[in-house]
């Protein structure tokens, strides 16, 4: 009788935690429909453009980073979510190795970031460049720079005169464009109990010294905003920066735990 519930046991007995595996498979199926939600407002982005958007945006366009994200996040959740449900120790590894490389690159990108600052100001200054000089070209670039100068009250990169850089705004006197030697109204500073809102008010400013322009605009560059910024909401990062590896290590955690745990279940088997 014993012998029998004995051998009853070693049927029933798994090496493999259900608790590790579904959470395991939950966890990346979450993602993996967040990826998917990604892919979608990529594609619907870049499908709601023109046409004639200008081949040199390629790479800074929002809307390829948002696909390229979401596959990306597709690929890696999907072998999770598959490799934790069939128990696959070739797609959980895949899953494991994937985060791990992510995880390091954001890693080596920050390190690379603070101890070359002046290196990583210089990539982000051409980024900007590019996105001030095709400012009417691309409306995801457009929105995006009118969303940082309001955020950060800044204009341009190093300050206001850098929208020259821009067809429309260039203010050399062959310019026939009625923009010349505007900025665009983000940079205005906002008027108290205005209902309309003036796009013209920035309008000839880069003809006007700094003083007089910070009258009508935010005179100061975004980069010098931005490290500002960051010096005072050093907490804020520094919870980003976590809440974002947190669940890419959870994630590593598990797959090894459950990939250890087959791998003794396959070995009791044999």
């Amino acid at each position: 009788m014993d012998r029998k519930l004995n051998l009853n046991r070693a049927e029933t007995f798994s090496f493999v935690n259900p608790w590790i595996r579904y959470f395991l498979f939950f966890f990346s199926f979450l993602f993996w429909v967040f990826s998917l939600l990604i892919v979608a407002i990529g594609v619907y982005a870049k499908v709601q453009k023109a046409t004639d958007t200008v081949r040199d945006t390629f790479l800074i366009d929002p809307a390829i980073i948002l696909i390229v994200v979401g596959v990306v996040m597709f690929f890696i959740t999907f072998c999770g979510c598959i490799g934790a449900l069939r128990e696959n120790i070739r797609l959980l590894k895949t899953f494991s190795f994937s985060l791990t490389l992510v995880f390091l690159t954001q890693l080596a990108i920050a390190l690379l970031g603070f101890f070359y600052s002046e290196q990583t100001q210089d990539a982000l200054g051409k980024f900007v460049k590019k996105a001030i000089v095709h400012y009417r070209d691309d409306l995801d670039l457009q929105n995006l720079m009118d969303y940082i100068q309001k955020e950060f009250k800044c204009c341009g990169w190093n300050n206001y005169t850098d929208w020259s850089w821009n067809l429309y705004f260039n203010c050399t006197r062959e310019n026939p464009s009625t923009e010349r030697c505007g900025v665009p109204y983000s940079c205005c500073t906002p008027v108290p109990g205005e209902a309309v809102i003036n796009t013209m008010c920035g309008f000839g400013v880069q003809t006007q010294n700094y003083l007089e322009a910070n009258k009508s605009i935010y005179p100061v560059g975004c980069a010098d905003r931005a490290v500002m910024w960051i010096e005072s909401h050093l907490l804020l990062v520094g919870s980003l920066a976590l809440g974002l590896a947190l669940p890419q290590i959870a994630g590593i955690v598990l797959s090894q735990m459950l990939i250890s745990q087959i791998q003794d279940e396959i070995t009791s088997v044999l």
